[in-house]
């Protein structure tokens, strides 16, 4: 039997976003349709393009958070990745709305000190962007670095949380 995901592309007031949801859960959130992250997680998932009371609740949790009215987000989320992915991405969830902390900071909070990039390409993999707040993650110089919806999202993003950002 064909899992039901749930598929919707929204115009957000700050950019194109992709949303995937099963019954419960929202399991991706892109900058980019990602299908292929949904078929290699779950094999027998039916990508149906519609909306979900998932994605609902998530498009009206980010309109509130582009609107500066949100911090945080209680969308039921499902994540598929390896371990030490989900590690860094339950460290990106706990940072708190308004604050940066650098890949080496990360990587010292999940105790794996020496594995500053492997923590940098778990951030790149996040599949649900914004509600796991890669974008709160920066350089150790202070200075913005990649993020899978470009730099210039990333800086407005930290400009929505208060931030002043380093070019």
């Amino acid at each position: 039997m064909k899992t039901s995901i749930y598929f919707q592309k929204w115009k957000s007031s700050l950019c194109d976003l992709y949303f995937y949801a099963d019954d419960k859960n929202l399991i991706a959130l892109t900058f980019r349709p990602t299908h292929s992250y949904v078929t290699k997680n779950l094999k027998d998932a039916e990508i149906i393009e519609t909306s979900s009371p998932v994605i609902k609740k998530a498009m009206a949790e980010l309109e509130e958070y582009f609107q500066g009215k949100r911090r945080s987000f209680t969308v039921p989320l499902k994540l598929y990745g390896t371990d030490f992915q989900k590690k860094a991405w339950t460290e990106l969830s706990k940072i708190p709305f308004g604050k940066t902390i650098s890949y080496q900071d990360q990587a010292k909070k999940i105790k794996s000190e020496k594995a500053v990039r492997a923590v940098g390409s778990a951030n790149g993999k996040n599949p649900i962007a914004i509600i796991i707040p890669c974008h709160r993650v920066i350089a150790s110089s202070g200075k913005l670095s990649g993020f899978g919806g470009g730099v210039h999202i990333k800086e407005k993003l930290l400009q929505l949380e208060g931030l002043q950002v380093l070019k």
